[in-house]
């Protein structure tokens, strides 16, 4: 019996709005070849932009993704453990759980 290999890492569908949100903001994401930066999950894109964004690109990631998903992974990162809660500044968990809190869902 041949078992099936299983990607790792589903490749997260996106809306047009995100693939231009994200080549918009490459230099954020230095670290991934432009052709593949498309690509990274919403978890790590979430991060980078509350962690390395300006105010105004975050609030372009609140357009484009809707603010109650960026809370929901946000909130579901910090929750998970405390290593994935330590891949967010310290500043950026409190501001952000107290901007959510307020005008998230």
């Amino acid at each position: 019996m041949q078992l099936k290999k299983k990607s790792k890492r589903k490749t997260p569908m996106r809306t047009p709005e995100v693939k231009k949100f994200i080549d918009d903001h490459q230099e954020l994401f230095w670290y991934t070849p432009a052709p593949k930066s498309e690509k990274v999950t919403d978890d790590l894109l979430v991060e980078t932009i509350l962690n390395y964004g300006s105010m105004k690109q975050c609030i372009e990631l609140f357009t484009v993704m809707g603010i109650d998903k960026v809370a929901e992974i946000f909130f579901n990162a910090i929750n998970m453990s405390e290593r994935r809660k330590g891949n967010y500044f310290e500043l950026t968990v409190n501001y952000f759980t107290h901007f959510f809190n307020r005008y998230a869902s």
